[in-house]
């Protein structure tokens, strides 16, 4: 008899039974059958080979045959989900090989899974997994603590390409997939670094760290060995519409000549400023180590074209070309615990990478943060029916596009649930709302549950850019109450009101002092003060309105309130009237 073959038949049959088993417990997503575009990472979305692919159809006969095929590898390339469940499986297959000699397989094909709190901190997720024909990780015991759904960003292999994926969550659980950011993206050229040698998992490029740290789209075109500032290359990066260009090519560069060098730099930068102008462009030092006592010859080698570029840096300057960058070998700061050869980082190396990144894009894209958390922009998914954060974010920026604002309200549930566009579910003013402000094109750019470092993130990622208002209100500071000091409150003011000044140089600013809250009346009343002195220091108009709001014993006025805290139609009929004297004489 033969064992082998019953085994094995046992064993088919039971991997049959388990798989039927799957269907009936789990609900099954495919993003690539998926109706709405889910893919983050892609500079393309349309006219592509293959779903997960880094480069567009056309590519194919354009680029050289090396890079086309390592863009099939799909480095950077990441989808998000909501879901409520404690059980995540993800299953999916490879077409090439699992591993490589310097990297483990679970960075050349394997997931990796991050979530978001409701207060937007990035959390991970380990999970078990195996490797074969078709790859399988599990993610358990997901606990879901004040939240109904979580956000999970999974990132995709770095280097080798998904045929399919599947995820499956019990069907009694709640699965939604999130759609592609509206932001720009920042767009990496690059070489085996980029792309992510040599880290253990995904989540751990140097490109991917970049991308939870800004919170922002960024989409890795790292090549292994192939990142030249090539002509062909620099042609497709102008096809993306991009905040930033990072040039991160020159570990591929050594061999070449000085002059042939500079000349790739120089024509790299000039034709990505003719179809992009005014968007920053980034060049990167080679950051390879060694010691030099012990391998002179190759700290040559890494020096040399740091040289040229800083060489052909100041020749672009001198030429009068702006909004061009230099991140230095110093700053990125490899030592001899960092790389796994003297040129691709291990995990720590990586980190190095992506905190030199951070630091001088927050500095490009003037997004300075402090250490304290009202000063560290960040997203939220806090409870409130019928209400999504990121949606009306996303509302907002469109209706920028289309209906540019005269008149800004920025601030909380306070200002979400006065009026105006974009429409909230709650609207208790509507009538003052019109009555004051209708005929100056405003927008309500209130967000429910927000403080001062969630109106940060927004101010930061879009919504004051690409128009000029002439007057903005701003109200913001009292659900930070329960959570900060005064003077932790008035620093993040403080840095939110310069954002807004540096983004919107011509309008008007009036900062509104924090209306009177149940049993807090003595606490905002002085913070008010605090941010009297801001105002005035910031050279911005401020304004109380609290005393309109207050009864006789300095108490809030529960006729004007629907809980103590949100106006009634009554008060926001007051507060209108208010506001639109200061504005009217502004």
């Amino acid at each position: 008899m033969n064992h082998k073959l019953i085994y094995l038949s046992v064993f088919l049959l039971l991997s049959q039974l388990s798989f039927a088993q799957d269907k009936a417990k789990y609900k099954v997503w495919n993003p690539s059958n998926d109706t709405i575009n889910v893919l983050e990472g892609q500079g393309w979305t349309k006219n592509l080979k293959d779903y997960y692919d880094r480069l567009p159809s056309k590519a194919e006969g354009i680029v050289r045959p090396e890079v086309w095929k390592l863009s099939k590898n799909n480095a950077g390339v990441n989808l998000r989900f909501r879901t409520n469940s404690n059980e995540i499986i993800v299953k999916y297959a490879v077409k090439g090989n699992l591993q490589l000699s310097h990297m483990p397989a679970t960075g050349v094909s394997g997931v990796d899974l991050y979530a978001k709190d409701r207060d937007g901190r990035w959390l991970w997720s380990a999970g078990a997994f195996s490797f074969g024909d078709t790859i399988t990780y599990r993610f358990n015991n997901l606990e879901q603590v004040n939240n109904p759904d979580r956000e999970y960003t999974l990132y995709l292999p770095l280097y080798n390409a998904v045929k399919w994926l599947e995820i499956y969550v019990p069907n009694e659980k709640s699965f939604t997939p999130v759609p592609l950011h509206q932001e720009k993206p920042i767009v990496v050229y690059g070489t085996s670094i980029a792309q992510g040698a040599c880290a253990t998992r995904p989540g751990l490029a140097w490109t991917s760290i970049l991308q939870r740290k800004l919170d922002q789209p960024v989409i890795n075109l790292g090549f292994s060995g192939n990142g030249r500032l090539e002509k062909e290359v620099v042609d497709l990066l102008t096809e993306i519409d991009a905040k930033l260009y990072v040039l991160d090519c020159l570990p591929n560069l050594i061999s070449i000549s000085k002059e042939d060098l500079t000349s790739r730099i120089e024509a790299s930068v000039l034709q990505l400023q003719a179809k992009r102008p005014g968007v920053p462009i980034l060049l990167t030092e080679h950051d390879g180590y060694t010691d030099e006592l012990i391998s002179p010859k190759r700290k040559t080698d890494y020096d040399n074209p740091n040289i040229t570029l800083n060489e052909a840096f100041k020749q672009l300057k001198t030429k009068g070309i702006k909004n061009i960058y230099l991140l230095s070998k110093n700053e990125i700061g490899h030592d001899i615990e960092s790389t796994v050869d003297g040129v691709h980082p291990n995990d720590i190396g990586m980190m190095n990478y992506a905190n030199a990144y951070e630091k001088i894009i927050k500095k490009i894209l003037n997004q300075p943060e402090g250490n304290i958390s009202t000063t560290k922009p960040t997203t939220q998914y806090r409870e409130l029916p019928g209400y999504d954060w990121e949606k009306r974010h996303n509302q907002v920026l469109n209706h920028n596009k289309t209906n540019p604002p005269k008149l800004i309200f920025i601030g909380n549930s306070i200002t979400h649930f006065w009026s105006g566009e974009p429409l909230a579910h709650v609207a208790r003013g509507t009538e003052s709302w019109n009555k004051y402000f209708k005929d100056r094109n405003p927008l309500n750019m209130g967000f429910g549950w927000d403080r001062i470092e969630n109106v940060l993130w927004r101010v930061y990622h879009g919504e004051l850019d690409g128009f000029s208002a002439k007057q903005i209100v701003l109200m913001i500071g009292t659900n930070n109450l329960q959570f900060n000091t005064d003077d932790e409150i008035a620093e993040g003011l403080t840095v939110l009101i310069t954002a807004i000044k540096v983004r919107q140089p011509g309008a008007k600013i009036l900062v509104l002092g924090l209306l009177p809250r149940r049993e807090m009346e003595a606490r905002v009343a002085k913070l008010n003060l605090l941010y009297a002195k801001i105002a005035l220091n910031l050279k911005v108009q401020y304004a109380d309105a609290g005393s309109l709001l207050l009864n006789t014993k300095k108490k809030v006025n529960e006729a004007l309130f629907t809980d103590g805290l949100h106006p009634n139609a009554q008060g926001y009929e007051k507060l209108g009237a208010f506001i639109n004297k200061q504005i009217t004489n502004n």
